[in-house]
């Protein structure tokens, strides 16, 4: 399955496009795009600067309009359902951010475990009322943690996928 979808980007965006793309993609965001950089033999560092880059594109807009696009999707009967789920299991995890504020919203984003990231930690920022001004530069480092955390990781993966070849 991985290779069929290394086979579609590569056949209809370049590389660094995938990258790029993947890295705006909720979820997978940052995490997932220093993966697709390393599988396709990009260097580290321009696979981190882009993944960083495409990370934060959505971020500001996220943080102003989280709350109103929430709201928005439970009224959608097939992502009702969904976005209730969503905010449920982001909103369960905001006693912990709001305790330690800038700290909690930082390691939120920048633990690369499955429903954290820039966009959770935005949504989450956006729905706590947090201004932008405070959160941004927290999720901004959460990225750049997550980022060093993910090009070391796969690179230490890909690295011994020899070994089991």
């Amino acid at each position: 399955m991985i290779n069929t979808v290394f086979s579609f980007l590569a056949a209809h965006i370049s590389a660094y496009g995938a990258v790029f793309i993947v890295s705006m993609i909720p979820l997978i965001e940052l995490r997932g795009s220093v993966i697709v950089g390393t599988a396709f033999g990009l260097p580290w560092l321009n696979v981190l600067l882009l993944s960083i880059v495409g990370n934060i594109l959505p971020i500001p807009f996220i943080l102003i309009f989280g709350k109103k696009l929430i709201a928005w999707m439970k009224t959608l009967p097939m992502l009702s359902r969904l976005t209730h789920w969503y905010e449920k299991h982001l909103l369960s995890k905001s006693d912990t951010i709001q305790k330690v504020a800038f700290v909690g919203l930082w390691l939120f984003v920048g633990i690369p475990l499955p429903g954290t990231g820039a966009w959770s930690g935005s949504v989450i920022a956006s729905l706590l009322d947090v201004p932008p001004k405070k959160a941004f530069p927290a999720i901004l480092l959460g990225i750049f943690t997550a980022g060093i955390i993910m090009t070391v990781a796969s690179r230490g993966v890909v690295g011994l996928a020899h070994l089991f070849a």
